[in-house]
């Protein structure tokens, strides 16, 4: 889900440096009706962002909550990243969140980190 936020926040950024960039080149004098109308989409486009932005990050702090919830959690070790495929087959419902994720900086980690239901 948080990725059709994303997509959308980048799409309206886009609209909103397309617009950003087209407003410098109109002449105030005949094309006034029409910066007026730049201006005001400007101003749509801003305030759709920042609400976007605010849902993402909701988001992202109710999964936050969940994993922070979860019983069992705790760093793991190089030589378990060397074969994460094999840890994830033996705990099952195993979380990792990486410390350069989105994720990770909201959860404020230092090292790669497990969640899980069971202890591993």
């Amino acid at each position: 889900m948080k990725e059709i936020e994303k997509a959308e926040i980048k799409r309206l950024s886009d609209r909103l440096d397309a617009i950003r960039h087209e407003m410098p080149e109109l002449h105030l004098i005949n094309d006034a009706e029409k910066y007026a109308e730049m201006e005001k989409e400007k101003a749509k486009l801003e305030i759709e962002i920042v609400r976007l932005q605010a849902v993402r990050n909701q988001k992202l702090s109710k999964e936050a909550q969940k994993l922070m919830a979860l019983p069992y959690k705790r760093p793991i070790t190089k030589k378990e990243q060397a074969d994460m495929g094999k840890l994830k087959k033996a705990v099952r419902g195993l979380v990792i969140v990486h410390p350069m994720t989105a994720l990770g900086r909201e959860m404020d980690l230092e090292e790669m980190t497990g969640f899980s239901q069971t202890d591993f």
